[in-house]
């Protein structure tokens, strides 16, 4: 791992932590933090042991002490926080969607090539040592190619008409919401392990609740006073796509943040001409493996999976790796690419995050025109 590295980090909400936990785990110097407000962003920095608080995210991005800016805001700060970072030299680690619509995240995507500085997007679902072992027997043959490609990211978190989050808000979450914050990951993780890229589809969406109330003040980075008052949503709840890819598969999936009991169940299958390949986000430890005479458990022990998945087994059998693991090893990458180490392979970078808004155009412009629409693929894809 990379000692040393100089981050800060915009955006002190719950995924500003992960970002910072992971950080320091990879030998950083947390130099900072910003937030909405500088008491809010004091505050942080005593409970996320940031060297100090930086008075608005401006002056933290412009900052001579910083190498690496980690961009945890609400989505409509993505595009000039980043702009700004890479205009200054920094190296970036923004959360997805990186910006509003594919026009800003190709912008910032230029803008970090122009730059020659590291741009990296935390599709870190890639990082689970399952996830490596499916996309490795894809890639080696022994699946064969992908015919069917299926499956689901599911939660809950916004059943309730009393649920609230800045998400809801379109000015400052974006046109799509839902797909746009899990949609993106079940598109990313798809597309890294099969192989092919998602070509054409058809996009239905549901805003289930019309109204919420607003409750929410928003503390991770925008002062928005929640006063219990209903407000209407213009962003679906779920979206349901149907899509072809470059290598003749066909798939669906279905994205929901109203699916009651559901916490994060992510779903993904690839029905290849050998054998079919189940990961469960929730139940990470096991690869399912399904043949015509078998069906087996490929567990996560890394003395039994392949060399590309064994670098991110870093416990024993038995010994659970989760999310935040996945997290610490995208984020010590990112730091040892800043340092001039080539990436194992699979870094998700700017570009990963244009091929995802990308995406998420073509699933809203289908839902809208009730049609088929092909998606974008020239200079953006999956990486690594």
């Amino acid at each position: 791992m990379s000692r040393g590295v100089r981050v800060a980090i915009a955006g002190t909400g719950f995924i500003g932590a992960v970002h910072a936990r992971s950080a320091r785990l990879a030998g950083a110097r947390l130099v900072g933090v910003a937030a909405s407000t500088p008491e809010r962003a004091a505050r942080a920095a005593g409970v996320l042991g940031a060297e100090r608080a930086f008075a608005s995210a401006q002056a933290l991005v412009e900052s001579p002490d910083v190498d690496v800016v980690h961009i945890c805001t609400p989505n409509n700060l993505h595009v000039p926080l980043a702009e700004a970072a890479l205009a200054a030299g920094k190296h970036v680690i923004c959360e997805k969607p990186i910006a509003l619509d594919s026009f800003g995240a190709q912008q910032i995507t230029d803008a970090a090539a122009d730059a020659d500085r590291i741009a990296a997007v935390p599709f870190v679902y890639r990082y689970y040592p399952t996830v490596r072992e499916a996309r490795e027997r894809v890639r080696s043959g022994v699946s064969g190619p992908a015919r069917l490609i299926h499956g689901s990211y599911l939660q809950d978190w916004l059943l309730r008409p009393e649920d609230d989050n800045w998400r809801v808000e379109e000015d400052l979450g974006g046109a799509s919401r839902a797909f746009a914050d899990i949609g993106s990951h079940w598109c990313d993780l798809a597309e890294f392990v099969s192989g092919q890229r998602i070509t054409r589809l058809c996009a239905q969406t549901l805003t289930a609740l019309p109204e919420r109330i607003k409750n929410e003040s928003h503390a991770a980075f925008q002062s928005v006073d929640g006063d219990g008052t209903p407000r209407s949503v213009g962003t679906e709840d779920a979206a349901v796509v149907q899509f072809e890819t470059d290598g003749g598969a066909v798939g669906s999936t279905i994205i929901s943040q109203i699916s009651a009991g559901r916490k994060n169940r992510l779903w993904l299958e690839i029905d290849a001409s050998n054998e079919a390949l189940v990961f469960c986000q929730e139940e990470p430890e096991s690869l399912w493996v399904g043949r015509r005479e078998s069906a087996t458990l490929i567990k996560r022990d890394p003395e039994h999976l392949s060399a590309a998945a064994q670098r991110y087994a870093v416990l024993p059998a038995g010994h659970p790796q989760g999310y935040a693991d996945c997290f610490d090893a995208f984020v010590a990458e990112v730091y040892d690419a800043v340092a001039g180490n080539e990436p194992a392979g699979g870094l998700p970078v700017f570009a990963d995050g244009l091929r995802a808004s990308r995406i998420t155009d073509a699933v809203l412009t289908s839902a809208r025109e009730e049609r088929w629409v092909d998606v974008m693929i020239e200079a953006a894809g999956v990486t690594g």
